[in-house]
């Protein structure tokens, strides 16, 4: 199967979550989340479908959503990845790969590729739960991590994969107004997938969050709204 070529960027916007209920000021804080990952929730992800992989089984994957905890509050630590890669070049992600045959579970392959990718000790991560698996078009099953980061932690982007480390608030990427469904038209089919535009404070113009990264954000505002 052959993927479309596009620009996320241009496309139209067909709604937006402004409608939706907001999640409590409460659940956007390090005890909050404690309680609500703690909870057994009935919740449902979102129904939108990625490009059907091209062949075989879903490969493993984990990544980490970074939750830095601020004095102004909760932040999600992000990475642009690297225009030379050949796939996602220049996309927003969160630290995550493969899980490889070493890694004894999806939270073991979250917390060695945000060591790999950006230098975060995962001493430094305190881990909250899993979001539920996210399959995307490339093929691969991917597993949210979810975690707190203590002060005081550095991090360093490895070049070869990332070209920038930045973070957004949380109260940003969790609040539905903030969240736009795009609609891409390709031979006669449609495709829907969710988009997070974020303000660059200094150079001007946004981080276009979209994507599975977009996806599994709006699974925790799911998660959170419940």
């Amino acid at each position: 199967m052959i993927r479309p070529v596009f620009e996320p960027e241009v496309l139209p916007i067909e709604a937006t979550g402004a409608h939706l209920p907001a999640v409590a000021a409460y659940r956007l804080t390090p005890a909050g989340l404690r309680e609500r990952f703690a909870q057994r929730l009935v919740w449902a992800p979102e129904p939108f479908e990625t490009l059907a992989p091209e062949r075989g089984d879903p490969r493993a994957a984990s990544v980490l959503v970074p939750l830095v905890v601020r004095e102004a509050g909760l932040s999600v630590l992000l990475t642009q990845r690297a225009d030379h890669l050949s796939d996602h070049a220049g996309q927003i992600s969160f630290p995550g790969g493969r899980r490889e045959p070493s890694d004894p579970d999806a939270v073991a392959t979250a917390l060695r590729e945000a060591e790999e990718e950006v230098a975060l000790e995962p001493e430094r991560v305190e881990v909250l739960g899993a979001l539920p698996d996210y399959l995307t078009g490339t093929g691969f099953r991917v597993t949210p991590v979810v975690g707190l980061v203590h002060r005081p932690f550095t991090v360093s982007a490895d070049t070869l994969e990332v070209a920038e480390i930045f973070e957004v608030p949380l109260s940003f990427l969790m609040n539905p107004a903030n969240h736009e469904v795009r609609l891409l038209r390709w031979e006669g089919g449609e495709r829907r997938f969710f988009a997070m535009p974020y303000p660059r404070a200094e150079a001007g113009g946004q981080y276009f969050i979209w994507g599975a990264t977009a996806g599994m954000l709006r699974n925790f505002y799911r998660f959170l709204a419940a």
